[in-house]
């Protein structure tokens, strides 16, 4: 099986932000579940660096806009390590490859008949680099997103036949009722096709920083779909995965020995676009219709998320309310950053994040709950068995709490219900703690005569932190493998994650795995921290 999943790929008219971390995560836990079923998996991220308003944004610096692009994409690549997110390849839109494909496919489009001239005439907001339907501008003909005044633009341009497309896009969401998930986006994005589609602009005519039109060199393509076509060129040119055989010659007839294989045929299409719902139109709607205007398959699914909220608005660059997730990792660790952003506001949805509720999150469920749990399950057998566990049976009173738990967080993870499946995952975290004050070992410990019982509850709770543990290495990769390393059972495969199929034989013991004093500079990150974020 094959699993390919992209975030969109993010402006650099400024650095990044919490906000983009947050896809970045989601979709990372989703490659990193998949590999651990043994797909074949394809994670892909990026920059976007074409269109205005990178050059608005690199005019005001005094810079050029290739400049502003080199220096923030930098930025973007730093995020992904200090975040833990294992994406396969960076993709940047100034790629010469990238250029070159999108240049193919949308000639393609124009061969099929789905591109004629024109002149445009619209509203328009210079930091959305989009054109607003009437039904999508705030009072005082403002943007809805960046509440500043949109203008009134007109500019000669080649445009896409979006409205030839009005019958498919109305058939494709009735017969795939999960191509853009959850319903309520689905319902948003079938409400706009239905309420009749207008061609759109394919091209900018006044604008230089994009990618050239090879049949009028005085226009560059429209930035959103230069930007679209990513998720398909990147395929094209980036390396395969580690650990990934590619036949020899995937790359076609015409490619050189050393050139990477083509992995199109492979990951093709993508099962899963994670995108803010700020970009739904262009993603449910746009999207598909382009492919199918260019006779190329359809993603599976387009997953739309909603904002993080900081007083009450969506983080961003443009509103300058932004929390720098650099500062946050050098202070508590990216897990903790990963868990808090997946556990406290269900995935999907809107929902508020503060400082407060992070720090809350962090003491009570990772501190006490899970690390906790480690900590008295390690420091148990070293005291009373030295480290080493006999071989025997678990307690069975446990298997119906476990039973069918990596079935069931697979099946949400397929529905990208991320929330969802850690909180299925966290339930079983707090039954062993249940457990351990049932059981009191301790107490088991002062009669010799129950040493047998106590064999079995240090095996089950060993046996029960092996089993979550791997469930929770997509949203704590580093905590659980360091974890799984002092249970001696570093397998990380779904299909061994089951209650009952470990055979722990020695424990080591480990540092606390999420401190409480984590003071400012408390050396919590994995990497450069605020360093990088400068």
């Amino acid at each position: 099986m094959s699993f390919y999943v992209t975030t969109p790929i993010y402006y650099v008219n400024a650095a990044p932000h919490l906000g983009h971390a947050y896809t970045t995560i989601a979709a990372d836990v989703m490659a990193r579940h998949h590999r651990q079923r043994g797909d074949a998996v394809f994670f892909l991220t990026g920059t976007d660096e074409h269109g205005e308003p990178v050059a608005d944004a690199a005019h005001a610096l005094g810079v050029s806009p290739q400049e502003l692009a080199d220096r923030n994409a930098e930025r973007f690549k730093a995020l992904a390590p200090q975040i833990e997110a294992s994406n396969d390849f960076f993709i940047r839109t100034t790629d010469p490859q990238h250029m070159a494909k999108v240049q193919e496919v949308l000639s393609q489009v124009r061969d099929n008949g789905f591109v004629y001239e024109g002149t445009y005439e619209g509203w328009y907001c210079p930091r959305c680099a989009d054109f607003k339907p009437e039904n999508e501008i705030d009072e005082g003909n403002r943007c809805p997103i960046h509440h500043i005044e949109l203008t009134r633009e007109q500019e000669d341009s080649y445009f896409f036949a979006l409205s030839a497309f009005q019958e498919r896009l109305e058939a494709l969401y009735a017969e795939r009722e999960n191509f853009v998930v959850p319903r309520t986006r689905y319902n948003e994005a079938i409400s706009f096709i239905r309420s009749g589609l207008r061609d759109v602009p394919l091209t900018r005519h006044k604008l230089t920083w994009g990618v050239p039109v090879p049949w009028d060199p005085e226009h560059v393509f429209y930035v959103w779909f230069d930007a679209l076509l990513n998720y398909y060129s990147a395929l094209s040119y980036a390396p395969a995965p580690a650990g990934l055989e590619v036949e020899a010659g995937a790359g076609g007839p015409d490619s050189s020995a050393d050139a990477p294989p083509d992995l199109t045929q492979l990951f093709w299409p993508a099962t899963y676009h994670v995108i803010a719902k700020d970009i739904l139109r262009f993603h449910a709607v746009y999207w598909p219709a382009l492919l199918m205007a260019a006779d190329l398959e359809l993603p599976e699914h387009v997953f739309v998320h909603g904002y993080l909220l900081l007083d009450g608005e969506k983080m961003s660059k443009s509103l300058g309310n932004v929390l720098d997730p650099f500062a946050v990792i050098d202070r508590f660790g990216a897990d903790a950053l990963r868990f808090y952003l997946l556990r406290d506001v269900p995935f999907g949805q809107d929902g508020s994040v503060s400082t407060a509720s992070f720090e809350q999150r962090y003491e009570t469920e990772l501190a006490n709950d899970l690390g906790n749990l480690a900590s008295r399950t390690l420091a148990m057998i070293e005291r009373y068995r030295g480290g080493v566990l006999t071989r025997g049976a678990v307690d069975p009173s446990l298997e119906g709490d476990f039973a069918g738990l990596g079935a069931c967080v697979a099946e949400q993870i397929d529905r990208a219900e991320l929330t969802s499946a850690l909180d299925e995952i966290w339930q079983r975290v707090r039954r062993l703690n249940r457990y351990v004050e049932e059981q009191a070992p301790w107490q088991l410990a002062k009669d010799e005569a129950r040493a047998g019982e106590l064999d079995v509850v240090l095996r089950t709770l060993a046996e029960g932190l092996r089993s979550v543990t791997v469930l929770l290495y997509p949203y704590l990769p580093a905590t659980a493998a360091r974890l799984l390393q002092a249970l001696g059972a570093p397998e990380l495969s779904l299909a061994g994650a089951d209650y009952g199929l470990g055979a722990i034989e020695r424990v080591t013991a480990t540092e606390p795995l999420f401190p409480k004093d984590r003071g400012e500079g408390g050396g919590g990150g994995t990497g450069r921290g605020a360093e990088a974020a400068a």
